[in-house]
C-alpha cells in the first residue's frame, strides 16, 4: 500500500497526541492499522468509524500530521474535509468529529446524515 499524501481527514494536535499514545500502549497490536470511515446506523444515519484494524486490499493509505490511516475511498464523498479532535477535559473526553459534509449531526456528536 502507498500512502496518499492529500489526506481527506485532518487530525488536529490533541488527536494525535492520543492516537501516538494508544500506539505505544503495552500490548498494541502493531499489525493494526488506524481506521477512519463511516458505517451505516445511528440515530443520524450514519456513524463515524475510528479504531485499529486490519488493512483490506481496497483500502488506501493517508497521513495527517505524520499518523498514517487506512481508509475506504468510497467514504471519503462523506469525509473529505472533517477535522478528528481530541478533547480529554473532566466534562467531555473523546474524539470528536467536526464534518463540514453533515447535513445534520445527533446529540451524542458521532452520528450525522449527509
Amino acid at each position: 500500500m502507498e500512502t496518499i499524501t492529500t489526506s481527506p481527514v485532518k487530525l488536529t494536535e490533541s488527536a494525535i497526541n492520543e492516537i501516538k499514545r494508544l500506539l505505544n500502549e503495552e500490548g498494541f497490536d502493531q499489525s493494526k492499522k488506524l481506521r477512519i470511515g463511516v458505517k451505516g446506523g445511528g440515530c443520524s444515519g450514519m456513524t463515524y468509524v475510528l479504531g485499529f484494524d486490519d488493512a483490506t486490499a481496497q483500502d488506501e493509505v493517508y497521513e495527517s500530521g505524520g499518523i498514517s490511516y487506512v481508509m475506504n475511498p468510497s467514504h471519503q464523498l462523506y469525509l473529505f474535509g472533517m477535522e478528528v479532535d481530541w478533547q480529554g477535559g473532566l466534562n467531555s473526553r473523546g474524539f470528536t468529529f467536526s464534518n463540514p459534509n453533515a447535513s445534520k449531526t445527533c446529540g451524542c456528536g458521532t452520528s450525522f446524515s449527509v
